[in-house]
């Protein structure tokens, strides 16, 4: 698998002011003065993880992926040009724009712009959060996920899958086609969703901590009208997360807890719960949607579906089972 994982997005924005209180104070991140025309954003150790470009249109958008080399990168090029995608190599300024060693342009179908890009460079000082919290689960699983809005989903499935090499985690038939897809450990980078239309639905970060999404969440309900889904649990992921309304429009999803899956060793399976475990409540559905989204959360508590919480090593303690019918049901897992 050439493609490592999401290592940045750039979005165009008129307003800078907006997204830097909006990615410093309620998501977390730390501001990197880039000048007048753009704002960068770090999450950990390298240079720039967001970009906020007020040179680019209203709504134009960037996705950076990292693979492993330059004889990586040049092979990706020219797969891609033999499949009849044209490719840019992108001149050096660009590749110093975007803190990286070199890099190559193209579109997927849908006309996402996609970037594929090697050496990253790394920040000669230490992270720091732009609100408090114990970090961004990043490094090899790269930045986090986006999830695209997709007219057909069959018109993206070969071009992610087939030619860049995404695998498929899961996927959904009802009550909408979804397709979740990975380039890492993390259960996906990336996901299509077919809605009819074409545009960014969501780009998801991931903390270190269930408090880091809690108080989070308590910031965003001191301004409830820019919470777009409330808290709640995937089943797939087993991500527990809120999502904020973006100034660009789109969601901001801040997860904590999400599952690995192996890359090259992994069977996709449908997803048949959910999409949401509990909670998650979609303030942007019709209201038809949102009851059709409660019915399904409801019947997945009246089946006592349950998932374990995946927590990173020493963050956690093991308590004592107090209850014989619990204890019971873990003997027989």
């Amino acid at each position: 698998m050439e493609i490592q994982g999401l290592g940045y997005v750039g979005i165009g924005a008129s307003d800078l002011s907006d997204w830097s209180a909006f990615a410093t104070g309620w998501v977390g991140m730390q501001m990197v003065e880039n000048g007048n025309a753009s704002r960068s954003f770090r999450m950990d150790d390298r240079r720039q993880r967001l970009i906020v470009d007020r040179s680019l249109a209203d709504g134009a958008r960037y996705f950076g992926w990292e693979v492993a080399d330059a004889a990586t990168l040049h092979a990706l090029a020219a797969r891609l040009e033999a499949a009849g995608v044209a490719v840019q190599a992108e001149p050096a300024a660009r590749a110093d724009q975007r803190f990286v060693r070199e890099l190559i342009s193209f579109a997927d179908p849908a006309g996402n712009r996609l970037e594929a890009f090697y050496g990253p460079l790394i920040a000669d000082t230490a992270f720091a959060p732009g609100r408090t919290h114990s970090g961004f689960r990043t490094g090899a699983l790269g930045m986090g996920h986006v999830v695209f809005h997709v007219k057909n989903i069959d018109d993206l499935y070969g071009f992610y899958h087939d030619l860049l090499g995404f695998g498929v985690s899961d996927y959904i038939v009802e009550p909408f086609r979804a397709y979740f897809m990975h380039t890492n450990a993390r259960h996906h980078s990336l996901a299509l969703i077919e809605t009819g239309r074409a545009d960014l639905h969501h780009l998801m970060v991931e903390y270190f901590s269930l408090d880091d999404v809690g108080q989070g969440y308590d910031i965003a309900l001191g301004e409830p009208e820019k919470i777009a889904t409330t808290l709640g649990r995937h089943p797939n992921d087993a991500v527990t997360s809120y999502y904020l309304r973006s100034p660009s429009g789109f969601m901001v999803e801040c997860g904590w807890g999400g599952k690995d899956v192996v890359p090259g060793n992994w069977t996709a399976t449908e997803v048949t719960v959910g999409p949401s475990l509990w909670g998650h409540e979609r303030a942007w559905l019709p209201a038809e949607q949102r009851d059709a989204a409660r019915t399904m959360r409801l019947k997945a508590a009246a089946d006592g579906q349950r998932m374990p919480v995946h927590v990173l090593d020493g963050n956690y303690r093991k308590i004592d089972g107090v209850c014989p019918w619990w204890d019971a049901t873990k003997d027989q897992s």
